[in-house]
């Protein structure tokens, strides 16, 4: 029998000689795992080890690579020291060492808790486990986020990267100093801005002069900084200089608190409300003085919007530079409203340059939604070429196998109510001790029975999207012979348009329309 260890640790370890050694926890669960593996006679295929990962981090590299290989059954069994370091999520204990594992061949084996897959009397015990380790994560994400929101009300900079113009006090956590050299960019840009100079222009100065934007200054001085995605990331940009112009912190105002994390289980955030950020004034020094902080505030307050309060441009985040990809954005002039890409103006070369009016963009889609709605009309072939449901299928047949997942774990869970009902006549459970377990296995199945009515309800929606969708010619014929366009038209119909360059002697500008059908 070949079995693989895993080993995981998610505290970062203060003992390491350096950063490529495994910590003295990861090398005590190796010795342990390796010497009860030779107790059993089993062969060790590999020892994958995962340090400084938490056990609901779904992305952990040698955790990940575990699971291709046993799919591919390269080993027999995989042995732990413990459930929690394997997962610590109910649902991944489910998935794969009571689903997949069973089905791929592998034996799942932590020796402190005596989780056996091949013992199938301790089901029920692992299964508790999942719970406990369930409620750890909860208990440990509420935990730190109640220190989180406590250091922010207090006025605590928590964040991983100071903003540009400060850095991290090292004598004082949570505390921030100004950084002069970048201070000295941010009181240009505020100075400039009161005298009148828009953000575009600010921008291509700054560029001109080869002044580096603030991801790339902290990368240049070994500071951290996160990752841009986008290319021209070296350039200042227009919306670098709007968000520093109304920015708090300049002024000494600690604020925080603008995103919030969607749940416990992942990375993923979500805008805050203003409201519900959390803002307390006086924390650290500040690099604008209010006299100046409220005279730009007024200039922008005065500035006008290219749309009416309330609404949104008809390709708002909808058109794209074809030359850097950036999202084309809005501007009025004598009245008529245009789309250009943010990099035409910061600098020599960011750019080719994306320009084209509002009225024209419109007129060009609705001439290839009226040329693409009759070709297709005239030849009758309508039900063929355009494929308005493949996404709701993709959709229906996701939510019947969620619902399958659902209904399986119910059932298990109800089942697992039964047994312990049994366990209690039986006289190897107490009362407490039944009473207690039934209660958590009662409420885990009535939230999946939830889950079940909530993807059904789903699931008829999307059947009735489908049997109107059918009938496809009567769909686009409600785009047929259009005059002009709304914002549901707009996306309902479009993914995004490529816009590029006017074609030099000519009026034309070159469009790539991608459609959502």
């Amino acid at each position: 029998m070949k079995a693989a260890i895993y080993c995981r640790l998610s505290e970062e370890d203060r003992n390491k000689q350096c950063e490529t050694d495994d910590s003295g926890s990861i090398r005590n669960q190796k010795a342990m795992l390796m010497q009860y593996a030779a107790g059993q006679g089993w062969e060790i295929y590999h020892i994958y080890s995962d340090d400084d990962y938490t056990g609901s981090d779904r992305r952990r590299p040698e955790f990940n690579r575990l699971l291709a290989d046993a799919k591919a059954h390269k080993f027999d069994i995989v042995l732990c020291k413990t459930q929690s370091r394997f997962t610590r999520e109910l649902e991944l204990v489910e998935k794969y060492i009571h689903g997949l594992f069973p089905i791929w061949g592998i034996r799942f084996v932590s020796i402190v808790d005596n989780a056996d897959t091949a013992n199938k009397g301790n089901k029920k015990s692992r299964q508790i486990n999942g719970l406990v380790n369930e409620w750890y994560l909860e208990d440990m994400s509420d935990n730190i986020r109640s220190v989180l929101t406590s250091r922010r009300r207090n006025g605590y900079h928590i964040g991983a990267f100071a903003l540009y113009g400060y850095q991290k006090d090292p004598d004082q956590k949570g505390h921030l100093i100004i950084d002069e050299e970048a201070a000295a960019v941010v009181r240009e840009v505020f100075t400039l801005f009161a005298q009148g100079c828009g953000k575009t222009a600010i921008a291509r100065m700054l560029n001109d002069r080869g002044i580096p934007n603030p991801t790339e200054y902290k990368r240049q001085h070994g500071l951290r900084y996160k990752q841009p995605k986008t290319k021209n990331s070296t350039l200042w940009k227009y919306f670098a200089i709007a968000d520093m112009l109304e920015n708090e912190i300049y002024i000494g105002n600690m604020v925080q608190g603008k995103y919030g994390s969607v749940s416990y289980k992942t990375k993923q955030s979500k805008p805050r409300p203003k409201s519900e950020w959390y803002r307390v004034e006086n924390t650290h020094e500040p690099i604008i003085d209010r006299a100046l902080w409220n005279r730009v505030q007024a200039l922008l307050a005065q500035k006008a919007k290219p749309f009416a309060a309330g609404t949104i441009g008809l390709f708002a985040r909808k058109a794209r530079c074809a030359s850097c990809g950036y999202t084309l954005r809005s501007s009025v002039t004598n009245g008529r409203r245009y789309l250009q890409c943010p990099n035409r103006h910061v600098a020599k070369d960011a750019c080719t340059g994306a320009f084209i009016s509002v009225d024209k963009l419109e007129g060009l889609v609705i001439d290839e939604l009226n040329r693409l709605a009759a070709e297709y009309l005239d030849k009758d072939e309508l039900e063929r070429s355009v494929e308005f449901c493949d996404g709701l299928s993709a959709q229906r047949s996701r939510l019947l196998s969620d619902i399958a997942a659902y209904e399986k774990k119910a059932a298990e869970y109800a089942k697992g109510l039964r047994e312990l009902y049994l366990d209690k006549v039986r006289g190897l459970l107490s009362e407490g001790d039944y009473i207690e377990l039934s209660h958590d296995f009662t409420a885990e199945r009535d939230r999946l029975e939830q889950m079940i009515a909530d993807a059904q309800r789903q699931l008829n929606e999307i059947e009735e999207r489908q049997a109107a969708g059918d009938n496809r010619r009567e769909l686009i014929e409600q785009y047929t012979h259009l005059t002009h366009l709304t914002r549901p038209i707009v996306e309902t119909l479009i993914d995004y348009i490529s816009v590029g360059r006017r074609i030099p002697g000519t009026k034309d500008v070159p469009i790539e329309i991608h459609w959502s059908f």
